[in-house]
């Protein structure tokens, strides 16, 4: 078993560092998307049709190849069908190009799912299943009433959003109390446009008020878009923005025509968008620190120029963040936050190690996760104390994250820097031990599992924050260990939560925690685990994706590296840290 975990372990190696770009980094493949493919039609189709004729019909092909055998759509190929996919693409065909068959299958989903097709139901529905965050119930209300699919009074239907509100000081929306998330803003502005100019406010103040600010967030919008012209480089609210402008009367304003410009650009050449651009600096830094030692020498300059030249150096546009941090990607549309923050902060120690560069690398970004720290101790993605929203408010995972890689550089920090760095540490353990769950698991954000309660992945949660823990034994860190073991299913591997089939990421993140806490999980876990990812992955060659990931709005995606990354940091863990791997 030793010889074939080798073999596993040196293929997985050798397929991650073969995947690299031309530059020497990751840039990854993310899943292409029912969603977004939908959502893109629609904007170039109501940009302008006749110019864009070639790519919707393109587009409006692949959904019809990729309908589920139930008559719905998932957001990724492997994802099963849910409300919000399925209603965009059947708006997408009654506004781009109808397809009665296939409409009629996507109807029938609907009817099962919503009780009906009737405005009032289907609209409640969809309004039901994100609560009381806006970010995504209105801009697919606004799509169904473009479609005409809400009656004939459709857009009474979409939830008004207080657009004049961003014609305030940007430094003044965290305490407004917005029904959508920060990343959301120029949703914010494009659909309350949108439902604006269909149906203006009865009350006349609130009509006079928002005509007043229609110029200023207009403006703001313009500003605020990235010189690729996709916001965070997502297809979706790009998308959003574009037909929403277009829906107001404003199909003249620029960020149509570079929104439009950036969607010709992403296109597949099968016809279908992917949920973003790419995830370059996310899977560069993931994959630098699955690798550890094992990334050849001879690369590591390269990559930690590249790494060094993606962190930010002036305030964000978009949130106002400080200099100092890093975003998921290395192009325009990216917004510094505090996952990939940590995650660069930690591949800089593997690459570098206290190189003066990276020295003062480390300085801004410890810095910037230490101001971005809640009251509670923990960390959120992009905003201090902005909402209650699940990107704006404290994180297990990414306060995780950060607390790994705070002590990778807490002892080069000067002073008091490095005082203030160690008592937020403190703090931040504190939160995880308030954020652990009664049964010793954690929630994460960023990754669920569709066969979960509530779309959870507890397994994932509680792996990433013990491996931020590694190293640390406590009550937290015993009770999550005895969660997680007990969580293995009978083959060997781990699913989101015990029971839920096994997957190559789920599995690989778990064997990692345990691997990092080899005492309290004991060699018979470790054994079981690295047995199922040799079998499983037919000794490294076969690693076919999962749909575990959250993007934002909790779309579902994909990315074909995930399971080499996450599988080589595993099977790292187990043969290089100082784990006795499984015997004979």
């Amino acid at each position: 078993m030793r010889e074939e975990l080798e073999a596993t372990y040196g293929r997985l190696v050798e397929r991650l560092l073969s995947a690299r770009t031309a530059e020497g980094h990751w840039e990854g493949r993310l899943a292409s998307s029912a969603l977004s493919t939908a959502t893109a039609v629609i904007a170039m189709f109501l940009a302008d049709r006749v110019k864009h004729a070639e790519a919707v019909e393109c587009g409006l092909q692949w959904l019809v190849d990729t309908q589920r055998v139930d008559g719905g759509w998932g957001d990724t190929g492997r994802s099963i069908s849910n409300i919000s996919t399925t209603s965009l693409v059947w708006a997408a065909f009654e506004i781009a190009g109808p397809r009665r068959d296939v409409e009629s299958r996507a109807e029938t989903w609907l009817e099962r799912c919503a009780g009906s097709l009737e405005p009032g139901v289907l609209a409640e529905a969809i309004t039901r299943r994100y609560g009381t965050d806006r970010t995504f119930s209105v801009p697919i209300l606004s799509v169904l009433a473009l479609a005409g699919k809400l009656g004939e009074d459709g857009w009474k239907r979409v939830i008004p959003l207080p657009f004049e509100l961003a014609a305030l000081p940007q430094r003044w929306f965290h305490r407004l109390g917005l029904p959508v998330v920060s990343y959301a803003l120029p949703a914010l502005i494009a659909i309350g446009q949108a439902r604006h100019q269909r149906r203006p406010p009865v009350n006349p103040v609130a009509r006079l008020v928002r005509n007043a600010a229609r110029r200023r967030t207009l403006r703001l919008l313009e500003r605020i878009q990235p010189e690729s012209g996709g916001f965070l480089e997502a297809i979706p609210l790009t998308s959003f923005v574009v037909m929403s402008l277009v829906a107001a009367g404003e199909a003249g304003h620029p960020a149509v025509s570079r929104g439009i410009e950036f969607l010709e650009r992403t296109r597949r050449a099968d016809g279908s968008w992917a949920i973003d651009t790419n995830l370059a600096t996310w899977v560069t830094t993931l994959a630098v620190n699955a690798l550890g030692e094992d990334l050849e020498a001879a690369a590591r300059p390269a990559i930690a120029r590249w790494l060094l030249a993606q962190q930010g150096r002036e305030v964000h546009p978009y949130t106002l963040a400080a200099p100092g941090a890093w975003a998921w990607t290395d192009l325009s549309g990216g917004v510094p936050d505090a996952d990939d923050t940590p995650g660069a902060l930690l591949a800089l120690k593997n690459l570098t190690g206290d190189s003066a560069e990276a020295q003062e690398a480390a300085v801004r970004g410890c810095t910037w996760l230490a101001d971005l720290q809640n009251r509670d101790g923990g960390i959120p993605t992009f905003c201090k104390g902005w909402s209650k929203q699940p990107f704006d408010r404290s994180s297990p995972d990414l306060t995780a994250h950060t607390i790994s890689a705070w002590s990778a550089w807490l002892e080069g920090l000067p002073e008091p820097l490095r005082s203030r760095i160690a008592a937020a540490r403190e703090r931040g353990l504190h939160y995880l031990e308030e954020a652990q769950k009664a049964d010793g698991s954690w929630a994460p954000l960023w990754f669920g599992n569709q066969h979960c309660a509530n779309d959870e992945n507890p397994v994932h949660g509680a792996s990433r924050v013990l491996i931020g823990l590694a190293g640390r034994e406590s009550s937290m860190v015993r009770r999550g260990l005895r969660w997680l073991v007990e969580a293995q299913n009978a083959d060997g591997g781990w699913g989101g939560a015990k029971g839920i089939d096994s997957s190559i990421e789920e599995t690989a993140v778990a064997l990692h925690a345990c691997a990092a806490h080899v005492q309290l999980a004991g060699q018979e876990t470790i054994t079981r685990a690295c047995r199922w990812l040799v079998e499983t992955t037919k000794v490294g060659v076969h690693t076919p994706a999962t749909p575990i990931g959250f993007y934002f709005a909790r779309l579902w995606y994909y990315e074909d590296l995930y399971p080499v990354i996450f599988a080589t940091g595993a099977l790292r863990a187990v043969l290089r840290g100082g784990v006795r791997g499984p015997q004979q």
